[in-house]
């Protein structure tokens, strides 16, 4: 069985950052990637509010940058993942991928988000045959053509925005009478010439036989003014939010009424000793990803300062 100081859980911002902490405070941490090495970043296109890049940084790029000062400083950076953890005493007792178990005196877990869907069977009928929920994966497919966003926060007008520099058309489809982004991307949004917001309303379902060729929708659900009909469109991008990638950790750690990882009020600690939650999963509010590297930053100071004491 292999003994570390400190395993770290998750490749984005928020894991990449403690690697370089925890390097530098001689922890000597081993960090496993996970199923998205880089995390949710390497999706976006360009990163243009992380300090240091005034001209904007690829989001894969960006990931690798952190990627390579981490294990400058030490890290020892693996592929797969962590797929069972037993947190019933210290050192900590973590398995790998390929079976391999790890006893972790201190732990930073950094798994991030994942995007939520609405839970129409049609999105796992047609996934990847027009269905998506990360525009800058999948948007080059629909150059040209008409795509329909879902949702009305900063992560759906992002999309929405990527999208209308290849798309033909873009749809918002937004349930409330507002947008709940900031007032920035409304801006964008609302002044972008491509872009539709189509206000009250609700996808009801999918339609299409070799993939997506419309949606069903309904116009002021429940009122007298009630409205369904259909809406041609070539892709349905889902924009509407994350779930915190908690699976691992639920039955051992205290999670809010969100479901991401409690942490103490400025702080990365949780409910046990000596594990602490960095980035997206402890973070229902600002998910960014310099918010992110802060906290990655933070979980690593408190991991060295546990040891220490």
């Amino acid at each position: 069985m292999e003994k570390v100081k400190t395993l770290i859980v998750g490749s984005g911002p928020a894991g990449y950052t403690a690697a370089i902490y925890a390097g530098r405070s001689n922890l000597s941490p081993v960090l496993y990637s996970g199923l998205q090495p880089g995390g949710q970043l390497t999706t976006t296109t360009m990163v243009e509010n992380f300090p240091g890049y005034p001209n904007g940084v690829d989001g894969n790029q960006l990931m690798i940058d952190l990627k390579e000062q981490a294990a400058k400083f030490g890290a020892d950076i693996r592929d797969g993942s962590i797929e069972k953890v037993d947190f019933s005493k210290r050192p900590y007792l973590l398995t790998d991928d390929s079976g391999k178990e790890i006893a972790a005196e201190t732990v930073i877990i950094a798994t991030g988000a994942s995007a939520k869907y609405l839970g129409l069977p049609d999105e796992k009928k047609y996934a990847g045959q027009g269905v998506s929920a990360c525009a800058t994966c999948d948007g080059f497919f629909y150059r040209k053509k008409t795509v329909a966003v879902v949702g009305g926060g900063d992560t759906a007008c992002e999309e929405a925005m990527y999208l209308s520099s290849l798309a033909k058309k873009v749809y918002m489809i937004v349930r409330k009478p507002f947008l709940r982004a900031t007032d920035i991307m409304q801006d964008r949004v609302k002044k972008q010439p491509n872009i539709e917001i189509l206000f009250e309303t609700n996808t009801l379902g999918l339609y299409g036989d070799k993939g997506v060729e419309g949606a069903h929708l309904i116009y002021r659900k429940g009122e007298s003014d009630e409205k369904k009909y259909d809406l041609p469109i070539d892709g349905f991008f889902l924009g509407i939010g994350h779930t915190p990638n908690v699976q691992l950790f639920k039955d051992w750690l205290q999670l809010d009424e969100k479901g991401y990882v409690k942490v103490q009020p400025g702080t990365c600690v949780t409910s046990l000793p000596g594990i602490f939650a960095a980035g997206d999963v402890a973070d229902s509010v600002y998910q960014q990803g310099v918010v992110a590297a802060a906290t990655g930053a933070m979980a690593a100071i408190e991991a060295d300062r546990f040891l220490q004491s």
